[in-house]
């Protein structure tokens, strides 16, 4: 099998188009699945061109859908919408994370009807083949013979919590983890858990979550983590492939070939 390996394209489904397209996967017509490795939504604003993408391939079984972090802040805030719209969307970190705009895109509602209508956000939001088709399809890792995809790293034994976490120790049994440790481990700087040995034997973890500028500038000390100049390719190095272009940043998405 071939696979078209993306990920956090939030919602730029253009640049995601353009990396796929570069890639030669709309004319490749052999057996191949896509693999979006974590928040194909927020920050961009083609959410509704995403969604219906990921739908129809998933819908042919031709799509692999990891799930990410926002993934996770959309389901959340869509659940708890009434009590964010009692405090005022803009004043949330969803609103500054892109989750409140990505359900303007998707329910065709503004922000003052989401504040005074939170149940009929709610109601429209479970009408979207997000909600319907894409976050049920959602897994939190899928494993092929050399490969193991997932959005942050696999769980392990790390002091802080998700994003703030600087120390990773492996866990061997960590395909067992519960959904609690799964949704910490979407938070994870994968390059850096792998720089500390995190990694799994005989196979590559390809990651998404944290930006490759990240790796290139803090691990390989080459050039700088943002501004010009920085990297923003595929950072590999023993036991990962990390894909995060920082998309509102670079202005594309990084794509892989892979067959496995």
């Amino acid at each position: 099998m071939k696979y078209y390996v993306v990920a956090d394209p939030h919602g730029y489904y253009n640049y995601m188009i353009a990396a796929l397209r570069e890639k030669g996967y709309f004319e490749d017509e052999g057996p191949k699945k896509l693999i979006v490795c974590g928040d194909a939504f927020d920050r961009g604003k083609e959410a509704v061109e995403m969604q219906n993408f990921l739908a129809d391939l998933v819908a042919k079984d031709e799509a692999i859908l990891i799930r990410g972090n926002h993934d996770d802040l959309l389901e959340e805030f869509v659940t708890h919408s009434a009590a964010y719209a009692a405090r005022g969307l803009l004043a949330t970190h969803h609103f500054s994370n892109g989750t409140v705009q990505t359900c303007v895109q998707l329910s065709g509602m503004d922000i003052m009807q989401m504040e005074v209508e939170p149940e009929t956000l709610k109601e429209k939001m479970h009408e979207t083949r997000c909600f319907r088709e894409l976050l049920p399809a959602m897994v939190d890792y899928y494993e092929t013979k050399r490969y193991i995809f997932v959005h942050g790293w696999i769980p392990c034994d790390a002091s802080g919590f998700g994003g703030t976490a600087d120390t990773f120790r492996y866990r061997a049994n960590w395909r067992n983890a519960t959904k609690d440790e799964w949704r910490e481990a979407r938070w994870y700087n994968g390059m850096l858990a792998a720089s500390m040995g995190v990694i799994e034997p005989g196979k590559k973890i390809v990651c998404g979550h944290w930006h490759c500028s990240y790796g290139h500038s803090r691990l390989k000390h080459k050039g700088p983590e943002f501004g010009e100049g920085a990297n923003f390719s595929p950072y590999k190095a023993d036991g990962i492939i990390a894909l995060d272009a920082c998309t509102a940043t670079s202005n594309k998405v990084n794509c892989i070939v892979i067959k496995d």
